[in-house]
């Protein structure tokens, strides 16, 4: 059974950073791309950021890019998203999902597994 379990999350100040981690088990880690997605209250889901199975290409959202970083272990079926000068608006839970295939992509539909999501808070 499929199981992404993130951690990391919390409250910093604006300008601060975070570091995130999805621990993936049950599916073939190393052969999937990617992703993380985040959802603020009374928002839609939006992409944040993905890399591909191999992990040798990133894509990031414009509102994140030269912001956040993301980076998997393959060894240690983990992904990782770094965050640093945090802003209040990227206050939101952040979920972390694998895509079908190898490949990057930044429509939800394409990633069948899902983690519970972390709460990232930024205060002002």
């Amino acid at each position: 059974q499929a199981q992404l379990v993130e951690s990391g999350g919390g409250l910093v100040q604006a300008g601060g950073s975070l570091r995130l981690s999805c621990a993936a088990s049950g599916f073939t880690f190393s052969s999937r791309a990617m992703g993380w997605f985040r959802q603020a209250p009374g928002k839609e889901r939006e992409f944040v950021a993905a890399i591909t199975a191999s992990g040798s290409t990133p894509s990031y959202a414009n509102s994140v890019k030269g912001r956040f970083t993301i980076s998997r272990d393959n060894a240690k079926n983990t992904v990782y998203l770094q965050m640093n000068n945090l802003k209040p608006e990227d206050t939101a839970i952040y979920c972390c999902a694998a895509d079908r295939n190898m490949y990057i992509s930044i429509l939800p539909s394409e990633f069948d597994y899902w983690g519970q999501g972390t709460q990232v808070t930024v205060s002002s």
